[in-house]
């Protein structure tokens, strides 16, 4: 019996390390086709990777869970840039952002570190555009460090726990630190391979993803190792902290835009956003009819409106105009 699990151990040894030697070259194959297009700042001994374009006022962009800027540089970022000094960010342990093994992930932390991002940079009280997780750490920055923040556009936010992962995302909830990281280094690329179709069509559902979206918009660098690690200890940790944020919500008195899609599959307009709408004081929700999850790359007109919405609120007075503004806006 024990030469049998010396030789069941012996096998696993030999697969996990094949697999190892796999993922780091998959890695590689990855980030030579979707290569560095930023710059680099050290804040708080991480290193954060960022898009700067335009010139204007500050607005800072926040992408979500397992995404990177080039979600939000795909197409939105080239909507606003004529009138900000648009700055998209790679969240610590997202896209080439790093994340030491001591850095905290939650959503505390990660406003705190954001927080340092946009002081390091004196940026000077941007206005802050947070997509799906990136929603709730952009309401996390407001709220604990509202100095940092003039304004606040939530583009489909994740704003209240959930007892249940979305389905596109199950595979994330991996408990165990250690289980984690030996997934992430062995089985994350080659069961991503064979189920990054199902997982795009699942993030942009009932909308079809653009075929250039691996790349352009960044998909691809979700799939590594280090990426994989860095979402499923923020999605194990995600609702440790929001039922805090919850109670404060009627706290906050900045101007804020938010926006969902009707079909969203990842988080529910009713559940997340007019729940948070009954709770912030004069706080109106958009609804872009007939999309899901992804707006900023399916509804760039619709973000971009409301961002300069929320702009003409925190400076009255400024003649901010889109160049192709949408046909309509529709609130509930």
């Amino acid at each position: 019996m024990a030469v049998e699990w010396v030789v069941a151990a012996g096998v696993l040894a030999g697969a996990s390390a094949v697999l190892w030697g796999l993922s780091a070259w998959m890695t590689r194959r990855i980030e030579a086709r979707v290569p560095i297009d930023g710059r680099f700042v050290e804040v708080d001994g991480e290193r954060f990777h960022y898009v700067e374009e335009g010139k204007g006022p500050p607005l800072v962009m926040i992408h979500g869970l397992m995404g990177s800027s080039r979600n939000l540089t795909y197409a939105l970022s080239g909507q606003l840039r004529e009138h900000f000094r648009v700055i998209t960010l790679d969240r610590p342990g997202s896209g080439y952002s790093s994340r030491g093994s001591g850095t905290a992930a939650d959503l505390p932390a990660q406003a705190r570190q954001i927080a340092a991002f946009i002081n390091t940079l004196d940026l000077d009280k941007p206005l802050v555009l947070g997509h799906s997780l990136g929603g709730a750490i952009a309401l996390a920055l407001a709220l604990d460090h509202p100095h940092a923040v003039s304004g606040l556009v939530l583009v489909a936010p994740l704003t209240h726990p959930q007892r249940m992962l979305p389905l596109v995302f199950l595979s994330l909830a991996v408990r165990p630190a250690w289980l984690r990281r030996w997934m992430a280094h062995t089985l994350t690329m080659p069961v991503g391979l064979l189920s990054k179709n199902a997982v795009v069509k699942g993030v942009f559902a009932p909308d079809a993803a653009p075929p250039d979206f691996a790349t352009r918009g960044g998909g691809l660098l979700g799939m590594r190792p280090d990426n994989f690690y860095a979402a499923s200890t923020e999605i194990n940790q995600v609702n440790e902290h929001l039922p805090d944020m919850v109670r404060r919500y009627s706290q906050l008195t900045l101007p804020i835009g938010l926006i969902y899609g009707s079909h969203d599959k990842v988080l529910d307009f009713q559940k997340h956003g007019q729940a948070l709408a009954s709770k912030v004081p004069g706080l109106k929700m958009q609804v872009v009819e007939g999309r899901g999850h992804m707006l900023p790359i399916t509804a760039t007109e619709r973000v971009a409106a409301l961002v300069m919405q929320v702009s003409k609120r925190v400076r009255p007075g400024a003649d901010i105009r889109l160049l192709h503004p949408p046909k309509a806006l529709a609130s509930r």
